[in-house]
């Protein structure tokens, strides 16, 4: 069983294996103590006023007490993370690098400005974490780009996975959840996927192509496709081979 965990660990791309490990050891550090979440929040004023630059990446790393809530996340992490990075972004590991610092920071200005906008500034106080909305960005970018695939809900009815973000968020309030979280991860993962996918269709132009700085961190195998098996060339005729 060791040995199964191990292998299925080792066998993760590089930016899942890095951002699970990461959210796993941040999440028990707090649990066990010694970590405190008050050191790793999202706090604006500060990140400007005491130059906690640390907090714009570490809210991303804490996925709240160790629960069930918690595995459910982890499980979406590990999944759709890795499906995203060995699929759409085979062989482009800076590029799937660059789709998550752009949610990111989509979703750390949208919790900046809807602080700053009466009778919402409330909502978005409260969300000083957010790890789940990135998370949740990766299973909607995931969706609009394999819409057509048949999924199964908890065996109740099945869809395709273009409503995959919808029954996640419909699930997420019959728990009592708050959807602000899920809604932002929607938010975020709309803008990248029209500025990536659609955008580009219509007017030729990518407005979201990774810098060379980012590319020049990762050094990205290429993509290798195989020639099928057993397959031969007959020769060439002797009177073409001759010709000049």
């Amino acid at each position: 069983m060791a040995q199964a965990v191990e292998e299925w660990y080792k066998q993760m791309p590089v930016i899942t294996r890095s951002y699970l490990t990461a959210a796993v050891v941040t999440t028990i550090g707090c649990s066990l103590d010694i970590i405190s979440p008050y050191h790793l929040y999202l706090n604006p004023r500060l990140v400007v006023k005491q130059y906690q630059f640390w907090r714009l990446v570490t809210n991303f790393l804490y996925f709240r007490k160790m629960d069930l809530d918690f595995l459910f996340h982890m499980f979406f992490l590990a999944r759709y993370c890795k499906l995203l990075e060995e699929n759409s972004f085979r062989g482009r590991t800076a590029d799937f690098f660059y789709m998550l610092l752009f949610g990111a920071t989509v979703l750390t200005g949208i919790v900046l400005l809807g602080g700053m906008i009466p009778y919402l500034s409330e909502s978005f106080a409260k969300i000083i974490f957010l790890s789940n909305s990135l998370t949740f960005m990766m299973v909607y970018v995931w969706s609009k780009q394999n819409p057509f695939i048949h999924m199964s809900f908890l065996g109740l009815f099945t869809f395709t996975a273009a409503y995959l973000p919808w029954v996640l968020l419909g699930f997420s309030v019959l728990v009592g959840a708050s959807a602000w979280v899920d809604l932002l991860g929607m938010i975020a993962g709309h803008a990248y996927y029209f500025l990536e996918d659609v955008y580009p269709r219509m007017t030729g132009r990518r407005p979201l192509k990774t810098p060379s700085f980012i590319k020049a961190l990762f050094a990205d195998d290429p993509v290798v496709v195989a020639r099928p098996a057993n397959v031969r060339f007959a020769p060439l005729p002797v009177d073409d081979r001759h010709q000049d």
